[in-house]
């Protein structure tokens, strides 16, 4: 965890967030804080199949498709109520990052805790651990 001063924010939290990692920033009365959760979520389970070095699969030895995507889901859901746990308490959440996972984590966040607030949810690329803290207070900065 890294702490930061900085003038007075109120409780709300901003999540840089991707299948495989999560940065959460806390803004809390005058005081920012990181946390980094990571998943152990393999994003894209490969199913072995033909090849030349490995031969033809047989049916029975590789989970079906549908089995592989339910276990995928249940991992995320997971990481993902990891990343919800981490913001109990904060009121106003913006949620950003490059791919599915922060419309995902809403949606998780809408049906676990239907009172939460997030505020936005933005597309982003990859970003430096000083660009995400510098966006979440920005985004503060500009609501207030």
């Amino acid at each position: 965890m890294t702490t930061h001063s900085n003038s007075d924010a109120g409780r709300n939290a901003g999540v840089w967030i991707d299948h495989r990692k999560a940065q959460i920033v806390y803004l809390d009365s005058g005081v920012d804080t990181t946390r980094v959760l990571l998943s152990q979520v393999e994003k894209h389970p490969s199913r072995a199949g033909d090849s030349p070095t490995h031969g033809r699969y047989e049916p029975q030895q590789v989970p079906a498709d549908d089995s592989r995507q339910r276990a995928l889901t249940g991992e995320l859901n997971g990481y993902y109520d990891a990343v919800i746990e981490a913001l109990a308490g904060y009121g106003s959440v913006l949620v950003f990052g490059p791919g599915e996972a922060k419309g995902e984590l809403r949606a998780r966040l809408e049906k676990k805790h239907p009172g939460s607030h997030v505020l936005a949810v933005e597309t982003t690329d990859k970003m430096t651990d000083r660009q995400v803290v510098a966006k979440v207070r920005e985004h503060f900065a500009a609501a207030r």
